[in-house]
């Protein structure tokens, strides 16, 4: 080794992730070794699990018993998943109702437990989540026509998953504390 050189380092001996399960395996605890290592990056829902279990060929019956497994020994909650997926991305990512059931529903969330998960978001916290959008957005809209700059706030709004018209009532507002009238009325939720 030339000097100044440093020593090189051993690669890691891990087994790659994606490759396929040893055949001589027994296939449930290959199947459950797949699972811990997905719910060790992060959490995952039952059908996060079971997409990822049937792309690796793991044999339907094998992975209905893990992934039962894993439920009853609380490894495995779409009802916590929900409710912590919404009170994450509504906390951090300012989404509103609509796109987070739809991103619930994505992950494979049945229809119940997203309702209830998403009902759990307070209106008045939406409202305040609403309010902190338009507020930090509005100064890089200053030289913008007020009706063109309450499309782009209003939209903003709708891209995140809030109602037609709480995302107006809340744009309408906050331009008039800063002295800009808007024409027309609030659209009511279901227009959009």
């Amino acid at each position: 080794m030339a000097l100044g050189q440093r020593p090189r380092r051993r690669a890691r001996e891990e087994p790659e992730r994606d490759a396929p399960p040893d055949p001589a395996a027994d296939p449930e605890s290959v199947a459950r070794a797949i699972c811990l290592d997905l719910l060790t990056a992060r959490a995952r829902t039952r059908a996060e699990l079971a997409t990822e279990l049937a792309r690796r060929d793991v044999a339907d019956d094998v992975a209905v018993a893990v992934l039962d497994r894993l439920e009853e020994v609380r490894l495995l909650d779409d009802t916590a998943f929900a409710e912590q997926w919404v009170d994450s991305r509504h906390r951090h990512r300012g989404l509103g109702r609509r796109a987070l059931s739809q991103e619930l529903r994505r992950k494979g969330i049945d229809a119940e437990t997203t309702d209830a998960a998403v009902a759990e978001l307070d209106p008045g916290s939406e409202r305040a989540k609403a309010v902190e959008l338009v507020r930090r957005r509005l100064p890089s809209l200053d030289r913008v026509e007020p009706q063109a700059a309450a499309r782009r706030l209003v939209g903003m709004l709708a891209r995140k998953g809030y109602g037609a018209g709480l995302a107006y009532e809340v744009v309408r507002e906050e331009m008039a504390t800063r002295g800009a009238e808007l024409e027309g009325d609030a659209p009511d939720d279901d227009e959009v």
